[in-house]
């Protein structure tokens, strides 16, 4: 068995792992719960959760916005441990530390090759894909709508700069219901897995963790650890 110790890092380790290991290169921007690995001793990155772009993310499922999670970024170095079983242990805290929380949904970006192969092995519940939204390619690199707005503000003014207005793709979305009652109730509608349709373009880094970049976490008492 691993020598793996699950425990909060600081945001400096959590933007080290995320700008280092991740395949976007980047830390989500607003307030997170940051979940960090280490192995052996030797740090090796952080899982990190948020509440999301939409603060409906759990209107869907009857569940308010303090209620339900986005599970945003999986960052790991080099490791022997299954990328499966840190994700779990990273569940097993964050459910235990805050104690509202009642459901982590996750999203596969199916423009990088991902069909959320991590989540299916380990039990999510599968519940679709979102539909394309329009993305914004600004200086080279490419922005979601509500993470450009939040970092810059209104896209229309850079319209005459050279940013482009470009059609998004579509993310798998994929949950984790952290209650039974929730469980049986999900289970009710879900739908067949997706299979691998392209080899993801991740280098060594896991599939998982939401969006290119994902958005911000909104304040909550029970996602206080920022």
């Amino acid at each position: 068995m691993n020598d793996l110790k699950i425990d909060w890092c600081d945001h400096k380790a959590a933007s080290y792992a995320c700008i280092n290991w991740h395949y976007s290169g980047v830390i989500p921007v607003g307030k997170l719960v940051k979940v960090g690995v280490w192995e052996g001793g030797k740090f090796i990155g952080c899982v990190l959760f948020g509440r999301g772009a939409n603060k409906g993310l759990g209107s869907p499922f009857g569940l308010d916005q303090t209620e339900v999670c986005e599970l945003v970024r999986i960052a790991l170095t080099k490791h022997s441990a299954p990328v499966s079983r840190i994700m779990m242990l990273a569940i097993k805290f964050l459910k235990r530390s805050s104690k509202g929380i009642k459901l982590i949904v996750s999203f596969a970006d199916t423009e990088q090759g991902h069909h959320g192969g991590i989540y299916q092995a380990t039990n999510w519940i599968y519940n679709g894909q979102t539909k394309p939204a329009d993305e914004y390619l600004y200086e080279g690199k490419k922005w979601h709508g509500r993470a450009f707005r939040k970092s810059k503000g209104s896209h229309l003014k850079y319209i005459d700069k050279g940013l482009e207005i470009i059609k998004g793709s579509s993310k798998h979305r994929y949950l984790m219901p952290l209650t039974a009652e929730l469980k049986s109730k999900l289970d009710e509608n879900k739908l067949k897995y997706p299979k691998r349709v392209t080899k993801a373009i991740s280098g060594d880094q896991s599939e998982s963790g939401g969006a290119i970049p994902t958005y911000t976490l909104h304040t909550s008492n029970d996602l206080s650890n920022g």
